[in-house]
């Protein structure tokens, strides 16, 4: 899409203007997201839920309708200003679930995360420019020629158009207020409100420290849930140190997942893989296959035998593996290059049959290898990102503060 706007002179700027696009998004969010935390906690999640969808669908009708680099980024500069949604729906899922159950309803976060990730980078990767991908179907429509990249854009914005129709007709607040404005408390209590270890005086002592402590008077509990804490408040040491570890986590996540479709793209001769838009998507969707069974049967079992920090540990240790081996797979795609005459040659679609047999293993053991370090790192980054939802649930010192915790990690995060 860069290379199309005609802005980058080398293969060198397409990465470069890349980088802003995506660059721009994190930024915008990270300057607006603590607002949106802080604001559902006082008129509710829905109307900020609201925005958020609606703030994704006409930046994506923008970002598909682009013919300039600038457009572009106004584009994605738009949608991380009104990204809201992000923080509100941790805040929901928060406030559905309780310690019997929270591990699994947390895990589903990422889970969706992840799954959209994928197929959007498949459908991203499919669609993109139908004329010249699919001639016989899109060839002759201009609209198409003009506008290569709409297509997955109008997909998503079917897909966000949906889930904004649920949100106005299924959702419901889950932010229970006493008065307008001024927010009681959810439906349900976060794991620490049942702990029978409480010190009145301690206002946020670590993600054990329950809520509301026994024989305090009721009166004197609600007024403590209505209470809601400044910035500086909520940045108790132990929230700093799950805040910090969550930067340098979250940094290396994005590093990586804006790397690896530049990388897979580059020619060999520049240290990639060379591999076409259809074959970098394809490689992505295969970790569909672990988002699924890691997500949802294989994560809530290690969160309750060995507890979220050692899952949030173990998912960091793990992810070093992938990004160490991954740029090394350039040297067996730029020898497998060489032995054939294909320029497609990274298609699991195509095997021409006058490969012999080294060259076929060797395609073999480069998609392999591919497929089993992604699917790696998708399992780490389910264990750090999953566990980190859930301890900074845990350390809310109230209901009116989710929203806030959850808006300061999601700052983290970007």
């Amino acid at each position: 899409m860069v290379e199309g706007f005609g802005i980058a002179k080398n293969p060198k700027d397409v990465a470069f203007y890349s980088s802003l696009l995506f660059t721009s998004f994190a930024l915008c969010q990270a300057l607006t997201i603590m607002y949106w935390g802080r604001l559902s906690d006082r008129i509710g999640r829905r109307p900020i839920l609201f925005i958020g969808l609606t703030g994704n669908l006409v930046s994506f009708l923008i970002f598909g309708l682009s013919k300039s680099f600038w457009v572009a980024l106004a584009a994605r500069s738009l949608n991380g200003l009104l990204s809201g949604n992000v923080v509100v729906i941790k805040s929901i899922f928060a406030e559905i679930s309780d310690d019997t159950n929270r591990a699994r309803m947390m895990a589903l976060l990422p889970l969706m995360w992840n799954v959209g990730s994928i197929a959007g980078a498949a459908v991203g990767g499919i669609f993109a420019d139908p004329a010249h991908q699919y001639p016989g179907l899109f060839g002759d429509i201009q609209f198409f020629q003009d506008y290569p990249y709409f297509l997955p854009c109008a997909i998503s914005c079917s897909v966000t158009f949906f889930s904004l129709i649920m949100a106005v007709f299924k959702l419901k607040e889950t932010l229970v207020r006493k008065n307008k404005g001024k927010p009681l408390q959810a439906q349900t209590q976060t794991p620490a409100a049942s702990s029978p270890e409480y010190s009145s005086s301690t206002a946020i002592a670590n993600e054990n420290t329950p809520l509301l402590a026994a024989g305090v008077d009721q009166e004197a509990q609600v007024s403590q849930q209505l209470k809601q804490r400044s910035l500086r408040e909520l940045m108790t040491p132990t929230v700093a140190r799950v805040m910090a570890t969550n930067i340098l986590i979250c940094l290396a996540i994005a590093i990586g997942d804006q790397i690896y479709p530049i990388f897979a793209a580059t020619s060999t001769e520049d240290g990639g893989l060379g591999f076409e838009a259809r074959s970098i998507g394809f490689s992505l969707s295969i970790a569909t296959i672990a988002v699924f069974y890691v997500q949802l049967f294989v994560y809530p079992r290690l969160e309750r035998k060995y507890g979220a920090l050692f899952c949030y540990r173990r998912g960091q240790v793990l992810m070093i593996i992938p990004y160490i081996v991954l740029p090394f797979l350039s040297i067996l795609s730029a020898h497998l290059e060489k032995s054939v005459t294909d320029p497609r040659f990274a298609m699991i679609t195509l095997l021409p049959d006058k490969w012999d047999r080294y060259t076929i293993a060797e395609y073999a053991a480069l998609w392999v290898m591919l497929v089993s370090l992604l699917l790696l790192l998708t399992v780490a980054k389910i264990l750090a990102t999953t566990s980190i939802n859930i301890l900074t649930v845990n350390i809310a010192p109230s209901k009116s503060d989710l929203g806030s915790m959850n808006g300061a990690q999601q700052m983290a995060m970007t």
